[in-house]
């Protein structure tokens, strides 16, 4: 997950690439950007949630996971490009809702970051336990809480070049695991103790519903995770050349993260059987344990720990960011504006890291469920953003005055704004997924009462503002 200035920081790196040019960047730099965004632990290790729940359909769920983030990217474009003021979703919410809504998806969207950089600590801390089993998680969260807070108080600033160079691990990454898989499919790679080409698994005679529409149903919740952060990329569009080929950005960035997913799902389960994925082991490793190539398990799991734990620490600066963003606002205290001598705002960045104190707790306490907790909690108030996002774009396009994608920078969601009825339908049912599984219940319930809390808040930051403004 990637606040909008980190993913804007990634397109000025691309812009400041190209001034010799045109200002502004390309549709598939956009493309690029949104991959390495988006591409994290959810998928790397969310996946064998999904997959223990769901079964082989949990392909259908990745495909129904990417048309709601695609309605959600589309109608956060709409805004982005046609409202002449610039801003944020924070800023469509609260002009379409007013400030009370405003103020609520803003801490909405600060704890989600929170949550899902706990999240990637725990999925970092299961990756290092593959090669040290015997040490428990919550050293291992210990270990990278400290690293990642170390970076950001160094004041790194630059996490355009190292996010861009970690997008192409990322994408290298499934790639590999891909053509490998293929290489297996062609019997040229084969399990321990098999013949080549023997343990294909035909997707024909697969049970595709082992679980039930139900089993589909409740996955539905860690199939849109590793789409979280797809909505956030719409804050680039306004960086591109030419605003007509957003189309093009949107339509590739969809279509390559729905191929590398569900490809890279399909080659799982056809160098495994879906039932020997574990949920508290990341389905890769699982997939090339079984094969005679000398640590080609270690290999990958080490990319994947590079990669997210760029997440991590890119997630942990997001985070910083907003809570600044906020206070800026009068929406959080203004100590958190506060700088060192560095240039680092270190009680906003304190105040984020206190979410990796409890990931510590939890995963002493609790260290074979944390990850689905932190996980559909995150989950939960993402897509729930997503609900105030896509109806704010229906409060607000009647003020727009939309044509076609070629004229100036205009943009025009499809079938709008039915569409966002659709999305906002189709969220509300993965929410009442979430009810399904005892476990992910109780992370609802406590996200209910968090939204609870906000709402208060913001009740009373409306009131001390009008005063304010008196």
């Amino acid at each position: 997950m990637n606040d909008e200035k980190v993913v804007l920081q990634v397109a000025e790196h691309h812009k400041e690439k190209k001034r010799s040019g045109e200002i502004g960047i390309t549709w598939w730099q956009l493309s690029l950007i949104g991959i390495g965004s988006i591409v994290g632990a959810g998928f790397f290790l969310g996946t064998s949630v999904a997959i223990s729940l769901t079964g082989p359909s949990v392909i259908i769920a990745f495909l129904i996971a990417g048309l709601i983030s695609y309605i959600a990217f589309t109608s956060l474009a709409e805004m982005k490009i046609n409202d002449l003021e610039p801003g944020s979703f924070r800023d469509y919410a609260r002009r379409a809702f007013g400030d009370s809504i405003g103020f609520i998806s803003g801490w909405m969207f600060w704890i989600a970051g929170v949550l899902i950089m706990s999240s990637e600590v725990t999925a970092l801390s299961v990756f290092s336990r593959y090669w040290f089993p015997q040490i428990p998680l919550w050293t291992f969260s210990v270990i990278y809480s400290c690293l990642g807070l170390g970076i950001n108080l160094l004041g790194v600033k630059d996490f355009g070049e190292i996010e861009s160079f970690f997008a192409i691990v990322k994408i290298n990454a499934l790639a590999l695991f891909i053509i490998f898989g293929i290489l297996f499919i062609l019997g040229y790679a084969s399990p321990k103790g098999s013949v080549a080409g023997a343990s294909v698994i035909s997707l024909s005679t697969l049970n595709w519903f082992p679980k039930g529409i139900k089993g589909l149903w409740s996955s539905m919740i860690f199939a849109l995770f590793p789409y979280a952060g797809v909505a956030v990329v719409g804050a680039a569009s306004k960086e591109l050349k030419q605003s007509k080929s957003f189309t093009k950005a949107i339509n590739a960035l969809m279509l390559a993260l729905m191929f590398l997913y569900i490809t890279s799902i399909v080659m799982i389960f056809k160098m495994a059987h879906w039932q020997q994925i574990q949920a508290s082991k990341s389905p890769f490793i699982t997939a090339l344990s079984a094969f005679h190539v000398p640590y080609i398990g270690s290999i990958f799991n080490i990319i994947i720990v590079s990669a997210a734990f760029s997440t991590f620490v890119g997630a942990l600066f997001a985070i910083t960011n907003v809570l600044l963003s906020l206070a800026k606002d009068h929406e959080a205290p203004k100590i958190a504006l506060k700088r060192n001598k560095r240039g680092v705002n270190v009680i906003a960045l304190l105040i984020g890291t206190s979410g990796l104190l409890l990931t510590i707790l939890l995963s002493f306490v609790l260290p074979d469920t944390i990850y689905e907790y932190l996980t559909t909690s995150a989950g939960v108030l993402l897509i729930s953003n997503w609900i105030i996002i896509l109806a704010s774009q229906i409060k607000n396009r009647k003020y727009y005055s939309i044509k076609s994608t070629t004229e100036g920078k205009q943009f025009k969601m499809l079938f709008a704004p039915y569409s966002s009825y659709l999305g906002i339908l189709l969220i509300i049912l993965t929410l009442i997924g979430v009810t399904f599984n005892p476990t992910h219940r109780i992370g609802l319930l406590v996200i209910i009462g968090i939204i609870a809390i906000i709402s208060l808040a913001s009740t009373k930051s409306s009131m001390r503002n009008k005063k304010l403004n008196s």
